[in-house]
């Protein structure tokens, strides 16, 4: 826990610092030289000593330094060892002298062991320090004219030595600063403010290139000129300043250029519209100005080669020119001013009007300085043509449907003016040529023509009496609909182009519309198959067609009036009827059709069938059209009616032996009806009534019956299990005989009248009799009833 450390270190002297050690009355501090015999020194020191200096040292000489720390009793409590060199020997100043303002520069002889020196210049309370590493050394940031005391210390790895002894130096006048101008090309004037303790000034100048002889001035002003000097060309100024005692300070060096000559051999010529401006190159001379005034106007342009171009120089405008050379050192004189008169302005208010179809007049505004004028007209075609004239207007022929690109050009001796505003004109579209119209429907018409030049758009104008149609289009066509019918109209096709409008010279063509549309009135029934159509005329040149189409076909008549007649029409059959007008202009739009009916046919086949005797079956064919149907059987004893949706019926109440009238009506949905008559109809002859059997001897059977007339043969039939067996009687007779017949058995007897063909009626009723048996011969005849079990 015991340790010293280094506190100052000189040539001679090293002092120690240590803490303070508990129990310690004292400290004993042994320093003995490394690699020097017999040289070693012993120092003890109190309990209260922190620091302590070993002196009568070794300068440049490493140490073996060891502390102890002992009690009172001259036990060593602890003990350390450092090792520490001390600095070199003391240098010393051989001479100091200044030869720069703000420096003195020191010589000394080298010191063993030194590896560096600390230099020190101090004016009163402020020191400047410099380290170097050997003789001779500078001390900087001096001031100037000031007295220093200078000293030197010698620096080794161990410390520093003590000062030298001290020197005097004194840094010498600061230098001049100067102010460099010139004036003129031959001449440059130097100034500079009052050097601190200074008794004079020495300026001298001399061309830089080493040319010509030095020129050399003592002055105690602050300011001095030198003339006759070469124009544009770089001298080299030094000055300095010497005190009291002649001694010269600082000197300061500056170059200097005279500024250049006035160029000359000035030429100016346009080039490309612009001003372009040359000389004969100027010594000296970095860059040039050229300046082009015009009234209030200047313009510049600056260059540093021998040739300047002056844009944006106005038209019709004379301008000045001047040139003016420029160096660091300033400017010459400007060159003598040149006139120039410009290109003249580009012709303005420029209008263009045709005066006539086919002629353009082109005209403008006079220009200044212009002496005459070129007008190019160039077609859209790429033709072009020009007019050259001292006037202000021009003519030019032209073509519909082009677009003329026009330019006006002044000119002078200076050359052509700008090329200024480009007008274009174009000429009304040409007129489309051999339009055809066509009439695509009754108000409807397509018209077509071929395109045009300088057309962007059509247009058709249709105009009939206070109405007016327009359509206009892109293309080459347009349908006009919605025309009014039975019309004349004028129709136009007009070109239309966005520059120039609409060519109002194009020839119209006429053409008239269709008839109107009929309007049927009336649709009326002549006959069965004959129909009249009537309808409201509407042109007096049109002819009518009327057409009646229906499943069954079509049927045609026709009228230049206002009605027609079709005949021949199908019964039982729908149409519809429509009417038509057509005329050299077109055929019209048909009418609105009207429906038409004809009443159902008849019937082609009825049969009639008696079911019994008094009811018969009528039936008969479809009559095309009808869907219902009423038959009729009259005769004076009645009437027989049925109405059905069948195609049979059956009729009641018929009387045997009757004549009838018969008649059919067919019915069509509508109500529509045909009245059909046929052949007239018999009902049969009346069943006979009292129909018995009698025994006969013999095993023979009697039928009897009462006649209902007595012109009517009758026949008689006797079905039984046995047997069947027939008879029929003379005419006027009302029985009739079997002579033979099984008895023993039920028979079923019927009576019937024989038809004028010769069938038997089969709906007369069936009666019952049971023959019995007297042995082998018939026995009783007994009646046992009816039997309609086969008949309604």
């Amino acid at each position: 826990g015991f340790s010293v450390s280094i506190y100052d270190v000189t040539s001679r002297s090293i002092s120690l610092r240590w803490p303070k050690f508990s129990g310690a009355s004292s400290y004993r501090v042994t320093a003995t030289a490394v690699n020097t015999v017999d040289h070693s020194l012993l120092v003890h020191f109190s309990d209260v000593t922190l620091k302590a200096p070993l002196t009568s040292l070794i300068p440049n000489t490493v140490y073996a330094i060891q502390a102890e720390a002992v009690d009172k009793n001259g036990i060593v409590l602890a003990e350390t060892q450092i090792m520490q060199s001390t600095a070199p020997d003391i240098p010393v100043i051989d001479q100091a002298y200044s030869k720069l303002s703000n420096s003195i520069t020191v010589e000394w002889r080298a010191v063993p062991g030194a590896t560096s020196y600390m230099l020190t210049a101090q004016d009163g309370d402020s020191f400047i320090e410099t380290v170097v590493k050997n003789s001779p050394g500078t001390v900087m940031g001096l001031k100037p004219a000031t007295l220093y005391r200078i000293t030197i210390r010698s620096i080794n790895s161990g410390g520093k030595s003590q000062p030298s002894p001290f020197r005097k130096a004194k840094t010498v006048l600061s230098a001049p600063v100067l102010s460099v101008s010139s004036p003129s090309c031959d001449s440059i004037a130097v100034s500079w403010k009052a050097v601190y303790m200074a008794a004079g000034i020495s300026v001298s100048l001399m061309r830089s290139d080493g040319l010509g002889r030095m020129l050399r001035e003592n002055t105690t002003n602050t300011s001095l000129i030198f003339t006759n000097l070469d124009p544009g060309t770089l001298y080299t100024i030094k000055a300095y300043a010497w005190n009291a005692n002649g001694m010269p300070g600082d000197d300061f060096t500056y170059n200097q250029r005279t500024s250049p000559n006035t160029p000359v051999d000035v030429k100016v010529a346009f080039n490309s519209g612009a001003l372009r401006v040359s000389w004969m190159p100027t010594e000296g001379a970095l860059t040039y100005s050229v300046t082009a005034s015009s009234g209030l106007l200047k313009l510049k342009c600056n260059t540093s080669s021998a040739s300047c171009l002056v844009p944006s120089l106005q038209c019709s405008s004379e301008y000045y020119v001047s040139v003016t050379a420029y160096n660091d050192a300033g400017s010459s004189k400007p060159t003598d001013a040149v006139s120039l008169k410009t290109i003249p302005c580009a012709p303005v208010n420029i209008s263009i009007e045709e005066d006539e179809p086919g002629h353009l007049l082109v005209s403008w505004s006079s220009v200044s300085f212009g002496h005459y004028y070129v007008v190019f007209v160039k077609s859209d075609d790429g033709l072009e043509v020009y007019c050259n004239t001292s006037y202000t207007q021009c003519h030019f022929q032209s073509d519909c449907g082009f677009t003329y690109f026009i330019s006006v050009f002044a000119y002078n001796k200076a050359g052509q003016s700008p090329l200024g505003d480009v007008f274009n004109y174009t000429t009304a579209p040409c007129c489309p040529s051999d339009f055809r119209a066509v009439f695509v429907s009754s108000d409807t018409v397509r018209v077509t023509w071929a395109p045009v030049r300088g057309a962007d758009l059509y247009e058709t104008r249709a105009a009939a009496r206070s109405t007016v149609l327009l359509c206009n289009d892109t293309a080459p066509a347009c349908t006009l609909s919605a025309l009014q019918c039975n019309t004349p109209y004028s129709i136009t096709v007009r070109s239309f182009s966005e520059a120039r409008g609409s060519n109002t010279s194009c020839a119209p063509k006429y053409l008239a519309t269709a008839p109107c549309s009929p309007e049927i009135k009336n649709i009326s029934k002549e006959g069965l198959s004959v129909i009249s159509v009537q309808w409201q005329s509407n042109n007096e040149e049109a002819t009518y067609v009327v057409t009646a189409r229906g499943e069954a076909g079509l049927w045609h008549c026709t009228s230049t009036g206002s009605s027609c007649t079709l005949t021949d029409l199908p019964c039982g059959s729908a149409f519809s009827v429509s009417v038509i007008a057509r005329s050299p202009a077109g055929q019209s739009l048909p009418s609105y059709s009207v429906p038409l009916e004809t009443a159902p046919c008849c019937p082609n086949d009825l049969i009639l069938t008696q079911v019994t005797q008094s009811v018969t079956n009528i039936s008969w064919s479809a009559g095309m059209g009808a869907q219902s149907y009423v038959t009729t059987l009259e005769s004076p004893k009645g009437q027989a009616k049925c109405h059905t949706l069948q195609n049979y019926c059956l009729l009641g109440c018929i009387t045997c032996d009757t004549n009838y009238t018969v008649s059919l009506k067919a019915i069509s949905e509508t109500g529509l009806t045909s009245s059909c008559t046929y052949q007239g109809y018999s009902s049969s002859a009346c069943c006979p009534s009292g129909v018995k059997l009698y025994r006969l001897s013999n095993n023979g059977i009697r039928v009897f019956w009462r006649a209902s007339d007595g012109t009517i043969n009758y026949n008689a039939d006797l079905h039984g299990s046995k047997g069947n067996f027939t008879c029929s009687p003379s005419s006027g007779l009302s029985h009739c005989d079997i002579t033979e017949i099984p008895c023993g058995d039920v028979y079923a007897v019927v009576v019937a009248p024989v038809t004028q063909k010769g069938s038997k009626l089969t709906f007369c009723p069936k009666k019952m009799y049971s023959v019995t048996c007297s042995g082998s011969s018939v026995g009783m005849v007994i009646y046992r009833g009816k039997s309609n079990a086969e008949h309604i």
